[in-house]
């Protein structure tokens, strides 16, 4: 047995490994985080108390049916008014019955019930849905600022390199005599500081990943690696070409949670009808059949009265009728409660207009948005290239003993700092872009 045990134990020792470390795609990420996230469950769990909710509307409108039975045994001495003596009188009793009960009409409410809970259940759905869309936003963010901070990494790193070579050339001018020593000191302070910025960079990584599997809900960032996907190039990233009005045209068809608040509407609209319905006279159609028996206990314990299936044949009793109830006065509870309905309907009607208006407003932002990163895009590009050419003469010129440290230090950090900016505009354009797609109906993929 332990033979058997062992093999399987290092097979899923070393899946779990292979697992943990194969790399996380986008898609990846988000089908994990829908799957498991929490707040995805507690919407789920609404969904299924709708579905019993609904369930049970539509039992509602079924017969009722009911059985009742009941045993006494009754002892003790009772006052005979004919001898004027007390006697013992023990009894025992069996009684039952069987009803049934058909609502024939309660101002629609049953019906009209079954409805609103049926909104009710797809409103549920679509706040499901609406819980994902808002996880998926989220972790596309999040695996695209992973994305950005490892470029960042790169970019810390280059620095680092071109600092570190600049040190070697430093030392060999000073050495020569061609730089004062006081450059030396000037470019070991800049290898310092930038080593602390890759340091810092890789720091913000870690960061990053950390915020991502918090989000998956994974106990640890140990052995987690995203996938790095093809990032497009930096002409190649395009605004959509729809006007935000255009875009919010077919997001309003489609966005859950514009669906939602459609749903608790109609469901509002129907809690009204059912309010109204209070007001109403009810006719219900019933059937009921009763019986028992009675015996009487002598002195010796033996049973005087007639045989049990003779009492409930001569005792049974059968009932058919209709039940009308016309409410007239009850505090005017019936019609306060149309005036909460009517509320209600009025604020499912803001609410509604409310998640339109937010809807268009975040599609407008994201689309500014993406404008200002396509046109910062353009001039950091622009910059860059300056940048790199003021660089490499502030380099040369610096070499040559031309220039200061601190003027070196300072076209590098231009040319560090254009990179980033750079590097930020391009993820910017690219998630903006990601998000106006997701509002057309598009997946989130890389």
């Amino acid at each position: 047995m332990k033979k058997t045990i062992l093999p399987i134990f290092i097979l899923l020792t070393l899946t779990s490994v292979v697992f943990s470390q194969e790399p996380w795609t986008l898609e990846r990420c988000i089908e994990y985080a829908l799957a498991n996230n929490i707040q995805v469950k507690q919407q789920e769990l609404n969904v299924k108390v709708n579905e019993v909710n609904l369930l049970q509307s539509k039992m509602d409108a079924l017969p009722t049916i009911n059985i009742n039975g009941n045993h006494s045994y009754s002892f003790g001495l009772v006052t005979n008014y004919l001898t004027n003596t007390k006697e013992a009188l023990n009894t025992q009793a069996t009684s039952f019955s069987v009803s049934t009960g058909l609502p024939i009409y309660n101002g629609f409410q049953l019906t009209n019930t079954r409805k609103q809970n049926h909104f009710d259940l797809k409103a549920s759905v679509a706040d499901v849905e609406k819980v994902k869309n808002n996880i998926a936003l989220t972790i596309a963010s999040l695996y695209l600022q992973i994305l950005y901070q490892q470029e960042l990494v790169e970019i810390a790193k280059r620095q680092v390199e071109l600092s570190t070579m600049q040190l070697e050339r430093t030392k060999v001018l000073v050495s020569a005599g061609s730089l004062p020593e006081g450059n030396l000191y000037e470019v070991e302070a800049l290898v310092a500081s930038d080593e602390l910025q890759l340091v810092n960079a890789q720091n913000q990584l870690n960061l990053s990943y950390l915020n991502l599997t918090q989000l998956l809900e994974l106990k640890t960032t140990e052995g987690f690696q995203i996938a790095k996907p093809v990032i497009p190039q930096i002409d190649s990233v395009k605004l959509v070409s729809e006007s935000p009005s255009q875009i919010f045209g077919v997001a309003e068809g489609i966005m859950p949670q514009i669906q939602s608040a459609r749903y608790k509407l109609q469901s509002s609209e129907l809690g009204l009808k059912i309010a109204k319905g209070g007001l109403q006279p009810r006719l219900s159609l019933g059937a009921n059949y009763n019986s028992g028996a009675q015996y009487r206990i002598q002195d010796n314990y033996a049973f005087d009265g007639d045989p049990f299936i003779t009492q409930i044949k001569n005792n049974a009793s059968k009932s058919v009728g209709l039940s009308l109830s016309i409410p007239i006065f009850n505090g005017l509870s019936a019609r306060n409660r149309v005036t909460t309905a009517k509320i209600g309907l009025m604020n499912a009607q803001l609410a509604l207009e409310s998640e339109r208006n937010a809807l268009y407003k975040d599609i407008q932002q994201a689309y500014a948005d993406a404008i200002a990163a396509e046109k910062k895009l353009q001039a950091s590009q622009k910059s860059k290239t300056a940048s790199e050419e003021s660089f490499r003469y502030t380099q040369n010129r610096f070499n040559l003993g031309l220039v200061t440290a601190l003027d070196f230090t300072s076209a590098k950090n231009k040319l560090a700092q254009a990179e980033t900016d750079l590097l930020q505009a391009k993820y910017e354009l690219i998630f903006k872009t990601k998000i106006l797609e997701f509002y057309k109906g598009l997946p989130l993929k890389l």
